[in-house]
């Protein structure tokens, strides 16, 4: 039952995610999502960390706080960095060279999914509730990279992009001049 509720809960807040983008834009939605991930994973961790040890069961009612924590942060991704994983690199990208990238951004995306994919049973047994923290330090750095680094693209049209790069202010070091 707790997998269909998750599944649920993703659905729901995907088509959320599809609303809400274009009103209060990508950035906001990447940094609250961010944060909400985070947050979960840093309770979820502290439970499973007081309350399982290295070996135990939870009671009822931690399974149910558990189920709630787990549909937060499902319903975080699904709000932001699931479906912005795949919007944003296809609006960032100037024409020139947006096939290229956006193949390049997939293809990355597939190898760390396919990494985590096989490598987290592996990490939960050796770092137990660890995990959750390892996870929530990268939610860190993920949020914080697009505070500092990712320009808004909210209503911004594709002729733009060059632009916003070249008056960032850490990307202009690396954009080129139109003459």
């Amino acid at each position: 039952m707790s997998s269909v509720i998750i599944i649920v809960v993703a659905a729901l807040c995907t088509f959320g995610s599809m609303v809400l983008t274009d009103r209060i834009g990508r950035r906001v939605l990447f940094l609250s999502g961010g944060i909400v991930m985070f947050v979960s994973q840093v309770i979820v961790g502290a439970i499973m960390g007081t309350q399982l040890g290295d070996q135990g069961s939870l009671s009822k009612a931690y399974g149910y706080v558990m189920v709630v924590l787990i549909c937060i942060y499902v319903g975080g991704f699904s709000l932001s960095w699931g479906p912005l994983a795949w919007l944003v690199p296809s609006e960032i990208f100037p024409l020139e060279i947006r096939s290229a990238g956006q193949s390049i951004t997939v293809a990355v995306n597939f190898l760390f999914t396919g990494a985590v994919a096989q490598t987290s049973l592996a990490m939960l047994c050796h770092m137990k509730s660890g995990l959750f923290f390892f996870f929530a330090g990268w939610l860190v750095v993920m949020t914080v990279f697009v505070y500092m680094l990712l320009p808004e693209t909210k209503k911004l049209p594709i002729e733009k992009i060059d632009q916003v790069w070249r008056e960032h202010w850490f990307w202009k070091k690396y954009c080129g001049t139109i003459i």
